[in-house]
């Protein structure tokens, strides 16, 4: 479990390594969220957006893509990310 608030690296290798995507981008819009609540004392590792395509994807609804995503980064929003945008893209888009 993670001990301190993550980078967009540790979500992208967590990904990499559960849901072996063939595209992939994190951003960390943590700063964009300065002074919101939930933000942290920090304003960073709190907020991410996620842009993936996988084939575990294939033939699963938009709500068990997403499912997946969370499931595989759960134990970084119970140490703490705040907010997670999830954009979940099919092989072909």
């Amino acid at each position: 479990m993670a001990t301190t608030l993550p980078t967009a690296a540790d979500l992208e290798a967590r990904l990499r390594e559960r849901l072996a995507p063939s595209r992939l981008e994190v951003l960390d819009e943590s700063a964009a969220h300065a002074g919101h609540a939930g933000a942290g004392d920090t304003d960073w590792g709190t907020h991410f957006r996620v842009r993936i395509a996988s084939p575990m994807f294939t033939n699963r609804s938009r709500v068990l893509r997403h499912r997946l995503v969370y499931d595989a980064l759960q134990d970084f929003l119970d140490a703490g990310v705040h907010a997670l945008a999830i954009e979940t893209l099919t092989e072909t888009t």
